[in-house]
């Protein structure tokens, strides 16, 4: 499952972004450094390789806590077992707050159920530090289908045999439009690819049917019109493409599915060190030249603090679990 790998970058425009901001003048944290931010070199844990929306975000952050704080930050892209090498390392790590994971959606709340020799429990085994950013999801067409809306797509189903394609097989994407079927009985085949780039260029030669992926990936092509946007999967439209309905909007409800990426920290970590380390991104990510840099890369800033990320960790997974068992998913 390549989770890390989903909004889209390239390596060029990562680098650009992380140089960019390497250079920008810095600023303390608003009210000085939050009491229990450690004092010590911290490690920001990327479990996949550089240049993807993951090394971004660590290097970012690991950036402004360092130049605000004092206290040296790195990041390490410790990759590997579909992130679970990465995972693992922070699970394990000294839990006094200076080994973060940083992390998408999916490998917290998909991996667990779908790759049950993880035998781990995310809530059991760490303490959600914050969510941090999110991308918007959306199904588009090929042109050569003939659809131009969700309504279409689901009355097309029924008397032909259509395919979509999906980042691969237990991504966040793959089982968004799972649940759409479930929810709708539309028949479409499921064509897994490694990442979006492929499923792109096959949609566009026609020969895949549905793409579901995020909004960055395909934007271009929307405003080109060489795809035919048919529903985003998030519960309002984005601002980067109004003019595309939500599921609902379309006829088909309870249907909210975000590409999003949080910072968790060991278990055991102190209380106060967790709220020290909200406090310390939080204050990060709402300066507006912040919130720019991701915008641009199709990030939108999206903050959560523990609790609230802990409570949408649990409903998803059990969302996930759920249409991992009727739709009977299983690693290939």
């Amino acid at each position: 499952m390549k989770a890390g790998t989903s909004a889209g970058l390239t390596r060029r425009t990562a680098l650009t972004l992380l140089a960019s901001a390497a250079a920008a003048p810095r600023m303390a944290f608003a009210a000085g450094v939050p009491s229990g931010f450690p004092k010590s070199q911290m490690t920001l844990v990327a479990p996949f390789t550089a240049g993807g929306p993951i090394d971004v975000l660590a290097r970012l952050l690991a950036q402004e806590y360092q130049a605000r704080s004092g206290v040296a930050a790195i990041v390490e892209n410790k990759t590997g077992g579909a992130g679970n090498i990465g995972i693992d390392y922070v699970r394990k790590a000294t839990p006094d707050g200076t080994t973060l994971l940083v992390i998408p959606a999916g490998n917290l709340t998909i991996n667990p159920t779908l790759m049950p020799d993880m035998r781990m429990d995310v809530l059991r085994d760490f303490a959600p530090v914050a969510l941090l950013a999110s991308a918007p999801n959306v199904f588009v067409a090929s042109k050569m289908l003939g659809v131009t809306s969700i309504k279409e797509l689901i009355d097309k189903a029924k008397t032909a045999k259509l395919t979509y394609g999906s980042p691969g097989v237990g991504s966040q994407l793959h089982l968004a439009m799972e649940l759409f079927k479930e929810k709708t009985g539309a028949n479409l085949t499921h064509v897994p690819y490694r990442g979006s780039s492929q499923a792109l260029t096959d949609l566009l030669g026609g020969h895949i049917d549905v793409l579901a992926t995020n909004l960055p990936a395909v934007l271009g092509n929307i405003n080109e019109k060489t795809v035919v946007p048919l529903a985003m999967t998030t519960a309002a439209r984005s601002a980067q493409a109004p003019e595309v309905p939500t599921l609902a909007e379309a006829g088909v409800e309870g249907i909210d599915v975000t590409s999003w990426y949080g910072m968790l920290a060991p278990k055991a970590v102190p209380a106060g060190t967790i709220e020290a380390l909200f406090a310390a991104t939080k204050d990060v990510l709402e300066q507006p030249e912040m919130k720019d840099k991701l915008q641009a890369q199709g990030l939108a800033v999206s903050i959560e603090p523990p609790q609230t990320l802990a409570a949408r960790i649990e409903r998803e997974t059990a969302q996930w679990a759920d249409i991992i068992r009727k739709r009977s998913i299983t690693m290939q």
